[in-house]
């Protein structure tokens, strides 16, 4: 079963951010549900985030750009504890500061991360998939031996017509397409129950009507969750943002609508122009 993949497990939350990251209550009423403030990341010399201020609203689709080498995978990895800054702060909410905590308790936080590449249980179903991803407790024994309760199965019932596969629920994830493994991929992670949801170029290989449709999904999220999108490909960006950040060596260049970024004279220079 294992396919050079091990089963996720609970993640193991240090009894002293245990309270902090439990709080069911995520205090966003004072301020954005994400933000980060003066953050620098240096490797060798090289600044890949350059006091770098970002801020994301509580339920808000943001779609982030800007060419290679910007910094904005390391952006993703400073949340999601991967990267620990030089310089900064990053809170999620008012209370749960990031910089304290590891991978793990950050992810059971509510903070969960798509990469490009999708990662599925390839000989499982979509349905098993689903129910691997669940928010419950992973050690292998209650696994391979628990029930599923009846809002369990509402769960994923209603998880599987978000991500639109409930046609494909007995079907083997390594038989699904590029774009449906995508898709059931951000299931996987919305049975986790994620407050803010970090997606990395969802629709690179993607066919036009694949692409279609995950702009469909991801527009779907807003509101319950808060989306970030990390993309290049414009035309994609251009169908689902309300407002658009454009990093630049390390810092945001601009923000605004889609029109108004790529009338902005830097980013034409440096961006969207080259």
């Amino acid at each position: 079963m294992s396919h050079g993949r091990v089963l996720p497990h609970g993640p193991e939350i240090d009894p002293d951010v245990a309270e902090i990251v439990n709080d069911p209550g995520l205090d966003t009423s004072h301020g954005p549900i994400l933000y980060l403030e003066g953050v620098t990341v240096s490797f060798d010399g090289f600044r890949a985030l350059n006091n770098l201020n970002l801020y994301i609203n509580d339920g808000e689709l943001r779609c982030i750009i800007g060419p290679n080498g910007a910094g904005k995978t390391t952006m993703m990895d400073v949340i999601t504890g991967k990267t620990r800054p030089d310089e900064g702060t990053v809170f999620f909410g008012q209370t749960i500061d990031l910089l304290q905590l590891d991978e793990p308790a950050i992810a059971h936080a509510g903070i969960g991360r798509k990469f490009q590449k999708p990662s599925v249980f390839e000989q499982q179903t979509v349905f098993e998939n689903l129910e691997l991803a669940m928010s419950t407790d992973k050690r292998v024994w209650h696994t391979l031996f628990a029930r599923l309760t009846g809002e369990q199965r509402d769960v994923i019932d209603e998880t599987l017509n978000v991500i639109g596969l409930a046609e494909q629920v007995q079907t083997r994830a390594g038989s699904l397409s590029h774009g449906q493994k995508q898709w059931l991929e951000i299931g996987m992670l919305l049975m986790q129950k994620p407050k803010v949801l970090l997606v990395d170029e969802p629709v690179a290989g993607m066919t036009h009507q694949e692409t279609e449709r995950t702009a469909e999904l991801l527009v779907s999220l807003q509101g319950k969750h808060s989306v970030v999108v990390v993309e290049h490909d414009m035309e994609f960006v251009r169908s689902i943002a309300r407002t658009v950040t454009v990093l630049h060596e390390g810092s945001v260049l601009t923000e605004g609508t889609m029109d108004e970024v790529q009338h902005h004279p830097r980013v034409i220079e440096v961006y969207l122009g080259a």
